[in-house]
């Protein structure tokens, strides 16, 4: 995704303090049971909840440290992002009051016929998700309706481009579109909520749209089956040569090309993620100190760029990705190197340099994308080092990232302790609790044998 997200599990710890230490312990055995971490995890996301509830109720997020709301999308107007990005974490969790709460409020105030600007991107994979995985939660109607009107006022993105691959924004009362220089995530993040949309209501414009803008860019590869990192609509091109592989701005692009398959059946986009994968663990693979790394490279040749060794907390989810679609030990191995990481800094920094681990921007933003690797490879491997790991996670971001009025990012993970910031992203509510929840607890409400999530968190399928 494109945005801008330790220690005692047993002695707890006071809100607000924050490790002396740097880096994270990986348990040989777990401290507890599953059982009691799962209850653990959901009630430091209630931690947060209450925060939200407390400071920003009905805003997009909090800033839990000042007790201050703020909007995410268009500054003075809220769409209640955090509501609909925690439905369905609180129905997993069977916090049905709270869910009660928020299906009320997003009845009586959830508004899109606004005269103002959002990422298509954004509020696509948050929103339209959101909205969908609530209806299949609560079985309001309203949700789904709501979710197939911002589709329908996003859809000026894709129907105005002359190649088919969105423009980035949109005014969701006027229509009108802007930024023709796309990266492909956010070009091809799309398929799993539209393709379920023309599932749900019968209207095939929404999966047509997805499939064609997802054929405007592949069309472009190169000879060596390498795309660019950025795609400009109107000219139908790349602009630049850098293949960024499973880094930001292309992340996702590739997830869901396994996710058109897994969800929908698509055996044309399944084909196309066999063909870009099999070209980045020829070309963009490599391995240093023994540890597996995706490097950058000129996507016409083949050869690293001038900062191919840059890579981001966000690639993170590579491994899960890897994992499902064929290449275990590939999965596997590059989450080892994730681990090593987290090892060494408690938690990741934003931008590493993967030759020698050193943080090139020492934030993090609360970054789900370990835990979300954890988290798939834990479903297809039932192997106990992702419970391992994810409790080490979890016990990282308690120590360093809880405040009195819930959890916060970190400015700086080199201090000690490290330097905190005053914003909590509502993504956190849709992410990294559940992710870790459902590792941990065994859950009445969701089927890890049959599930698929959004890029998001979003339970697509999979809920009881």
């Amino acid at each position: 995704m494109v945005i801008p997200s330790r220690r005692r599990f047993c002695a707890g710890l006071a809100a607000g303090a924050a490790s002396p230490l740097l880096g994270a312990s990986i348990p040989r055995r777990l401290p507890a049971t599953p059982k009691r971490i799962a209850a653990q995890v959901r009630d430091e996301f209630l931690h947060a909840w209450n925060g939200y509830k407390q400071y920003a109720w009905g805003f997009d997020e909090v800033r839990p440290v000042s007790g201050k709301p703020a909007d995410f999308f268009i500054d003075g107007h809220s769409f209640g992002l955090s509501i609909v990005e925690a439905l369905d974490t609180l129905y997993v969790m069977e916090l049905d009051d709270e869910l009660g709460h928020c299906v009320d409020w997003l009845r009586t105030h959830l508004e899109f016929d606004v005269d103002g600007e959002v990422e298509m991107f954004e509020a696509n994979i948050r929103l339209v998700a959101g909205l969908i995985s609530g209806y299949y939660v609560t079985r309001e109607r309203f949700m789904l309706d709501a979710a197939r009107a911002l589709a329908d006022r996003l859809f000026p993105c894709f129907t105005k481009s002359p190649s088919g691959a969105p423009y980035r924004f949109v005014n969701l009362r006027s229509g009108v579109v802007r930024d023709a220089k796309a990266p492909l995530a956010e070009i091809g993040s799309n398929i799993l909520e539209f393709g379920d949309l023309s599932r749900l209501t019968g209207d095939p414009k929404y999966l047509l749209a997805s499939l064609r803008a997802y054929r405007a860019v592949i069309d472009k590869r190169s000879a060596l089956d390498l795309l660019g990192t950025y795609f400009d609509v109107e000219k139908g091109d790349f602009v630049g040569a850098d293949d960024a592989g499973p880094n930001p701005p292309s992340d996702s692009f590739y997830e869901y090309l396994w996710g058109g398959w897994q969800m929908l059946g698509l055996s044309e986009t399944r084909d196309w993620y066999r063909m870009l994968t099999d070209a980045l663990l020829e070309y963009a693979a490599v391995r240093i100190d023994g540890r597996l790394w995706f490097q950058r490279v000129d996507y016409t040749t083949g050869q690293p760029t001038a900062t191919a060794w840059r890579t981001s907390e966000l690639a993170a989810f590579y491994a899960e990705l890897l994992a499902k679609g064929g290449d275990r030990a590939s999965g596997e191995a590059y989450y080892d190197s994730w681990t090593t990481v987290l090892e060494k800094y408690g938690v990741i920094p934003e931008v590493l340099d993967f030759r020698d681990l050193s943080a090139l921007r020492p934030s993090n933003d609360l970054r789900p994308e370990y835990a979300n690797a954890a988290f798939d490879l834990w479903w297809i491997t039932h192997e106990e080092k992702y419970r391992r790991t994810a409790f080490a996670y979890f016990d990282a971001i308690r120590a360093n990232c809880r405040v009195a009025g819930g959890y916060t990012t970190i400015r700086d993970v080199l201090t000690k302790p490290m330097t905190q910031d005053d914003y909590f992203p509502a993504y956190a509510f849709s992410e990294n609790f559940k992710y870790l929840y459902l590792i941990f607890a065994d859950s009445p409400r969701f089927d890890g044998a049959n599930y698929y999530l959004n890029t998001e968190g979003k339970i697509m399928r999979g809920l009881k």
